[in-house]
Parts: C-alpha cells; sequence; structure tokens
C-alpha cells in the first residue's frame, strides 16, 4: 500500500497510507528503526453508538498537504455518521513532536458527543519483544517505551475560551485557556500473543477498559471525546512526543501544554513554506500546475533525507513482501542524484551532508559498497563477494563515479572550498585513484560490477558514463589544487574509458550503443542488445554530447520501444522487465511504467532543444508525471501500467529528485532561450548543464 503523506524533519518520519492510517515510525534516522513495522496505527470514530474505523469502505478521504508545507490538509466524511472532519497533521520542523488536529464538522443539524479512537500498534526497535505500555496519571498520557526509545501519547480539547498562555505547573491538566489537557480513556494489552488481538477491538463499542499497564507483545488505544456544535467545529487535539528517555518526551510535553499544539503546526507550515520558496524563482509562463508538482516533490524529496546526511531511497516498509527487506538504505548512486537536484534547487547544506556522509563510509581503498544504512553502518547485500572466477568486489561502480560527479557539480556551484577540503585528498583522489586502476587492461574498460538496476555483472554503458564522469570531475579537482599531475592522469584514464566505449559499446549491426557487455578475456567481449533506458547516461554524464548522431539513434530507439502503448503511458525501464511485472504481453508492455525511466527522455530533449518549440514533448512529460502522481503528490517507483497504481514503494526519492532536477532544467532552458541581451534579461539560474565537461 503506498504512502500517500509522509511528514518527517529529519530524525523522525510519520507515514501515512491511502486509508489514513499511519503505517510507519522511523526514529531516530530517517529510515532506522521503523517502530511501527508497517502496522497499521488505526483511528476510529464513534458517535450514536456507531463505530467505524478509518479503513472502513463508507468514508470518503480526501488525502493531500497544505499547499507548499508538510502539514496536511485531508478531509473526511462518512455518510452514515453524518460527520465531516478536517484534520491537520505534521512532524514539527525541530522537536520530534507528531502533532495532529481535528476540527469536527456536524452534519445531523444537533449537537452529539463524538470520541475518536487512536491505536499504537509499536513494535519499538523493530520487535514486539518486552515493550511496555502504562498510564501516567500526573499528566494524563499514555507512555510507551523500551531501552532508549519513549514514546508519550497526549491529547487536549478545545472550549471556546480565549487561548491565552496558562503558566501552568507540570502535574496540571490545563495547557493554553481555553485548552482542556488530558486523555479521555485509554486501554493498554497484549496482542499478538495467545490469539489477541490488540486493544483496538475494546474500543468498538465506544469505551476503553482502562486496564493501566501492560508489558511484552502490547498495543494501545487511546480516547478523546467532545460534544459537537451545528454552529461550528469541535476542535480536538492528538500529539506523540518521540524521544531517547522519559524526561526528553516528558519535556516535549511540557512544551506542547504550555503553547498548544496548534503554535507547533503553525510554526512547521511557516517553516516548510520558507524553505521551499526561493524568491529569485521566476518560472514565468511554465502552468502552476507544474510549478506546485515541483515544489511538492522537493518538500517530499526532503522527507526522505536524514539529518545525519544520508540520502535513503524508500521509507515504505510494504515493499518487505517482496524479498523481506526494505528500501530504508542510502545507495550513493540515488543519493548524489538526489544531491544534484537539490543543488540545482540552491539546498546545498542538505548536500553537504550527504556528502559529508560520503567522506565518513567510503572503503579506504577507494570505492563504495553497495548500499549503507542511514547511520553509516553496512546495509544488508546480495552482491556475491564469490564470481565464477574467484572473489570479486561486490559493487555498483556508477556509486562511485557519480558521487565523484555530483561533488564537482556541487563545488562548481557553491565554491566552499573551505568545507571541501578534506574531501579532495580523503574522497576524490582515493575513488579518483580507484576508478583509474580498475580497468581491464585488454579493453580498456572497467572491470566487471553490478549495473545500477543491481540484476546483472558484467560492464554497463551507465556504469562506463559514471566512471568516467567521476574520473573527469576529479581531474578538476585536482586543477583547481594545483596538483597537474594528478588531473592529467585522472584526465588519461578518462579519455581512455571513452576511446574504450566507441570502440565496444557502439555497434553498428544495431545503430546504436549496447547496454552491457560481457568481457571474453582475449581483448573481445560479447554485446547485450536489449534496450535500456539507463543509456540516456552515456550523454547525461557528459561523455557524449546528446546531438552525437549515435546518441539520436539510441535514445530514439529507447523511445519507441520502451514506451508502454496503453493508456497510461510512460516508459519502461527495458525490454522485458521482469520486476513486479503484470503482462507478458512485451510488444505493448515492454514493461511497467518508471517515472525515472519516463523523464531522462525528457532530459535528453531539454538537453538538445534550440527552440522553445523543441521543449514541448519535455513538457508534455513533465506534465504526464504530475497528472500519474497520487493525489498528495507522492510519485512512486512506477505505476501498474493499465490502471496507474502505484507499484513497488512510494514515494521513491529517486522519482521525486528526477522530477526535480528535470523541471528546474527545463524551467533554465527555456528561460534562456527566452532571455534579452538588448534588456538585459538573464537566465534564472547557472549551471544547470548536467555534463561533466572538459579541462579547461
Amino acid at each position: 500500500m503506498p504512502r500517500d503523506l509522509p511528514l518527517g524533519n529529519g530524525s523522525l518520519l510519520v507515514n501515512f497510507d491511502s486509508r489514513y492510517q499511519v503505517r510507519d515510525l522511523y526514529f531516530p534516522h530517517v529510515g532506522k528503526e521503523n517502530h511501527a513495522q508497517g502496522h497499521a496505527f488505526r483511528f476510529g470514530v464513534w458517535v450514536d453508538g456507531h463505530f467505524r474505523w478509518i479503513d472502513d469502505p463508507g468514508w470518503v478521504r480526501d488525502l493531500r498537504y497544505g499547499p507548499d508545507t508538510l502539514v496536511t490538509s485531508v478531509s473526511l466524511h462518512h455518510p452514515d455518521l453524518e460527520l465531516g472532519i478536517e484534520c491537520a497533521d505534521a512532524v514539527d520542523m525541530a522537536m520530534n513532536l507528531f502533532v495532529r488536529r481535528f476540527d469536527i464538522h456536524e452534519l445531523s443539524g444537533r449537537p452529539r458527543e463524538v470520541r475518536l479512537f487512536f491505536h499504537h500498534d509499536f513494535h519499538i526497535l523493530e520487535n514486539p519483544l518486552g515493550d511496555t505500555a502504562y498510564y501516567e496519571p500526573q499528566r494524563r498520557c499514555l507512555i510507551h517505551y523500551k531501552g532508549k526509545r519513549w514514546f508519550l501519547i497526549n491529547g487536549a480539547k478545545w472550549n471556546g475560551r480565549s487561548p491565552e498562555v496558562a503558566e501552568d505547573d507540570e502535574g496540571q491538566a490545563e495547557g493554553p485557556r481555553g485548552m482542556a489537557v488530558g486523555i479521555d480513556q485509554w486501554a493498554t494489552g497484549v496482542k499478538e500473543f495467545l490469539g489477541k488481538e490488540g486493544t483496538w477491538k475494546d474500543a468498538e463499542d465506544g469505551q476503553l477498559q482502562g486496564n493501566p499497564i501492560a508489558q511484552g507483545s502490547v498495543d494501545s488505544t487511546v480516547m478523546l471525546s467532545t460534544t459537537t456544535s451545528p454552529a461550528g467545529p469541535a476542535v480536538l487535539h492528538y500529539w506523540m512526543a518521540v524521544g531517547t528517555t522519559f524526561d526528553e518526551v516528558a519535556e516535549i510535553n511540557r512544551n506542547v501544554r504550555r503553547r498548544g499544539p496548534d503554535d507547533f503546526l503553525g510554526r512547521t507550515r511557516a517553516y516548510w513554506e520558507f524553505w521551499v520558496d526561493k524568491s529569485e524563482w521566476d518560472f514565468g509562463e511554465i502552468p502552476e500546475a507544474l510549478v506546485g508538482c515541483f515544489r511538492r516533490s522537493l518538500l517530499i524529496l526532503r522527507t526522505q533525507i536524514d539529518n545525519g546526511g544520508g540520502i535513503t531511497a524508500a521509507n515504505d516498509h510494504d515493499i518487505i513482501q517482496f524479498a523481506r527487506d526494505t528500501y530504508s538504505y542510502v545507495w550513493p548512486r540515488d543519493g548524489a542524484l538526489a544531491a544534484w537536484a537539490l543543488d540545482l534547487s540552491d539546498h546545498f547544506q542538505t548536500t553537504q551532508a550527504f556528502f559529508d556522509f560520503c567522506h565518513r563510509v567510503i572503503a579506504k581503498e577507494g570505492y563504495f559498497l553497495h548500499k549503507y544504512n542511514p547511520d553509516g553502518s553496512l546495509a544488508s547485500s546480495w552482491h556475491p563477494w564469490q564470481g565464477a572466477h574467484g572473489k570479486q568486489l561486490p559493487i555498483q561502480e556508477d556509486e562511485t563515479g557519480l558521487v565523484l560527479w555530483a561533488l564537482w557539480k556541487h563545488m562548481d556551484r557553491f565554491r566552499d572550498v573551505e568545507w571541501a577540503k578534506d574531501k579532495y585528498r580523503g574522497l576524490v583522489a582515493r575513488a579518483a585513484d580507484w576508478i583509474a586502476s580498475y580497468r581491464d587492461p585488454s579493453t580498456g574498460l572497467p572491470h566487471p560490477s553490478y549495473d545500477l538496476w543491481e540484476e546483472r555483472y558484467g560492464v554497463h554503458a551507465f556504469t562506463v558514463a559514471a566512471a568516467w564522469a567521476g574520473l573527469v570531475a576529479a581531474s578538476r579537482f585536482a586543477y583547481r589544487f594545483n596538483e597537474g599531475h594528478l588531473a592529467q592522469k585522472w584526465k588519461s584514464a578518462a579519455d581512455a574509458i571513452r576511446a574504450a566505449a566507441d570502440r565496444y559499446f557502439y555497434r553498428p549491426d544495431l545503430g546504436r550503443f549496447a547496454r552491457t557487455l560481457s568481457p571474453r578475456g582475449d581483448g573481445e567481449v560479447d554485446a547485450d542488445p536489449t534496450l535500456d533506458a539507463s543509456l540516456y547516461g552515456l550523454w547525461y554524464f557528459g561523455m557524449y554530447p546528446p546531438d552525437d548522431p549515435r546518441i539520436v539513434r539510441t535514445m530514439e530507439a529507447v523511445r519507441e520501444r520502451l514506451t508502454v502503448k496503453t493508456e497510461v503511458g510512460g516508459l519502461a525501464r527495458y525490454e522485458n522487465d521482469y520486476y513486479h511485472q503484470v503482462t507478458k504481453d512485451i510488444e505493448n508492455v515492454p514493461g511497467n511504467p518508471w517515472f525515472v525511466c519516463t523523464l531522462w527522455l525528457a532530459q535528453w530533449h531539454i538537453a538538445r532543444a534550440k527552440r522553445p518549440d523543441d521543449l514541448l514533448p519535455a513538457r508534455d512529460i513533465l506534465q504526464w508525471v504530475a497528472a500519474h502522481a497520487l493525489r498528495s503528490g507522492v510519485l512512486a517507483e512506477q505505476v501498474h501500467p493499465y490502471t496507474n497504481a502505484p507499484l513497488s514503494v512510494s514515494p521513491l526519492t529517486w522519482s521525486h529528485a528526477s522530477f526535480v532536477s528535470t523541471f528546474l532544467e527545463y524551467a533554465d532552458r527555456l528561460a534562456g532561450m527566452k532571455s534579452c541581451p538588448a534588456c538585459g534579461r538573464r537566465p534564472r539560474m547557472r549551471g544547470t548543464g548536467a555534463g561533466a565537461g572538459e579541462l579547461p
């Protein structure tokens, strides 16, 4: 099930599913640890003796964010209950606080008591063993804890009085004047043991039994009640403080009680509006729908990034059904491409943290391994150390090359030399020396590694382009650091790789480039003729110009043969893509549509455009992406070729990063074409071209 509404601050990430249930709760890192493990935190409503959980099919739900912010704007309506509920949810921009507001609209025409129930199916530290849940009477709250992970749950109701701030003591239930603080009922109990389903069953009669403590495999439910009026909405608040000690969560709770939960919703709303707005942006004639999708992608992209610098691929726990593992890891390749998008949008502090992360985790030999946990430790992998001819490196070499490529693009744009000086020796030189040496002397190409899709072992066009771009980037660093001998060494290695690509990857019999080569060991290779969207890397990273006739023929073949010929449209990864495959009609559906692959085609149109009309295909693709997003703006990894339902993880960081970079490249190219030398108008941004370029 997709995650329609991710909310986060870089330490705490909360995900809602399409039914408006909390399904993931990550702390203290984005992607690590998930204290919900994909289990639904149920939300229910009782009125007039009728009870409905939020997953009831009678609910009409509209799940969105407020404009240009990471505060939700969710509308709920259930005809049987004759209620409408407007919801605002946020993870505070600074504190590890999840805060929610519910405006309950009475549609029956008469006052009624309404009870909201909040269920918590914690698996603290990613397992259900040894948890404790208890009611804390002094603060009228409920607490879950295990070890150094604490979760304090509380709520409040509004009684219509002026919200003047009250100076209260810790033990008092009053918050800002006009707001009564504390939960009305609670239940703690055992779940997933001896057939027990959990305390959520206790809620369905509208009453909770009040068991004060439970330990082991436990859950809890709390209730907040109010009386509605046809004259205006009744307001309830709920919040969850998250921390590593009791004192930490108690202090957060104290702050919410004193200042009121709306203060935290308001400041978080304002923070993200400020964060996503760059005053120098002028998108001119670009449709507002596309501009809005760009801003939304930028915000969603930020939710997937840990404050320690790790840019995670995705945090949708439901993907464990595929291989009992997740995407909650840092792939250096995905991170480098996301860093490029963030740099284009001038959020350079976030990318600095990512490059610091890379500096910490790179192997002393100069390469990156498969993937990493957000805390920098080595993550799970399916790449073996044992190959057909003995020991092999379980790597994707493109990950090392693209970190160097993105780091140079960052330096060229922001010139933060003092920050970068230690990266030059510890990251750039180390990686460049390794890339230059990790080559087959018989072909001049890089040694085999795994492809960007993590499926095939060989020498891949995308990888070769990334290795070339990394070496050129490193040579530029060396040139600026006055180490000409290193600049020439790395540039010569890049030239040799380019010459080998000319010789081996371009296949005259195909009239285009091949995606993968398998060396025979005698200087000859076997070519894989399968069309693959990743061939775009040959021009995007600068190894070939986008209008090279060989590139043109390659990209036209990609467009013709990987386009999904259904009403959904889009581009597949490659011919006969097996991953989440839904049909064997390969002629019409070579694979499921992927957002990143479709956007790569748009980037090619942008790079080749000479006139505004040349940009129309790229604009159409941007509009296609916006039209195929979830209503909240979330982009999945791929979509169903017949129904457009999201497939695999959702949101995918790479999808949003690709939209951000493509949109900004489009806007910059359009502005450049419409600039007027006579009046001095200049393009909106500088340096958005993706190619690595040549040394001066």
